[in-house]
């Protein structure tokens, strides 16, 4: 496994998502047989990054991820937990009782790294520094970070972060290449800032398929390893692809390890 490594922590290149464990905008239990199936197989498949939220299934999402880690038995220090406060939490206030659910939800004492969800233009970016800068000071959380800010809202929320802003989560894919082109990517690798890149698979690439079928038989890979291949050979750049089939998750993981050629990389580009 490749990491990244800076303000002193260490990323694998590549962790599991978990948005739709457990359900989506709400908990589904019907489907946590195949949930907990998919988390206990991506611990015994080697993942150690693990990407939630409280909106995923409403918390639901946590307390399963909990309690497979929990039961894997897992040196809890071999683990980075990430774990994210909704738009509508965004109050100083709200943002400390929202860490305190997450971290009662998932059962530990602090989270490797806690973004904000989404930016909200109703509450003003400072407030919830405000709460934000406390968690870090009582030991809630090591790391803070966003998602899906801009790069005005991304210099904005660095100003006011007490410590260093770990990432930006957002979309980023083969396909999907709007923060790169938007100066994002740039700023961050510019900055020492991580991009953890999310839905990594989630859409087709027509115009690419020729070319990452090619590159995959090449290398007798799948299409889908070339593709996440492609984003860790981007410096500053982590992942968080998401599968509940034990083999497409050891493919993921073991993709950090692929080394693109540089004739590779430009054919993708």
């Amino acid at each position: 496994m490749r990491y990244e490594e800076l303000h002193g922590c260490t990323v694998p290149k590549v962790g599991f998502g978990t948005w739709s464990i457990g359900g989506r905008s709400g908990p589904d239990h019907s489907r946590d047989a195949a949930s907990l199936a998919a988390l206990r197989s991506a611990i015994e498949v080697g993942y150690t990054h693990f990407d939630t939220a409280e909106s995923y299934a409403d918390g639901h999402c946590e307390e399963l991820l909990g309690r497979v880690i929990r039961e894997s038995r897992v040196d809890r220090g071999r683990l980075f937990l990430t774990s994210k406060v909704s738009p509508e939490n965004l109050a100083a206030d709200k943002v400390l009782r929202s860490c305190e659910g997450s971290l009662r939800r998932l059962g530990i004492e602090y989270l490797d790294l806690y973004l904000i969800h989404w930016p909200n233009p109703e509450v003003e970016l400072s407030e919830t520094f405000k709460g934000l800068d406390r968690l870090l000071q009582n030991g809630k959380v090591k790391h803070l970070g966003v998602s899906n800010f801009d790069l005005g809202l991304l210099k904005r929320a660095r100003s006011l972060s007490e410590t260093p802003i770990l990432t930006n989560q957002v979309p980023m894919s083969v396909v999907e290449r709007s923060y790169m082109k938007n100066g994002v990517l740039e700023y961050c690798q510019a900055n020492e800032i991580l991009v953890t890149a999310y839905s990594p698979l989630k859409r087709r690439w027509p115009r690419f398929e020729r070319a990452l079928a090619e590159l995959a038989r090449a290398r007798s890979l799948t299409a889908h390893q070339i593709a996440i291949a492609w984003l860790c050979s981007q410096p500053r750049v982590v992942t968080i692809p998401m599968s509940s089939d034990p083999k497409h998750q050891r493919d993921n993981l073991e993709a950090a390890d692929v080394v693109l050629s540089v004739s590779e990389k430009q054919l993708i580009d």
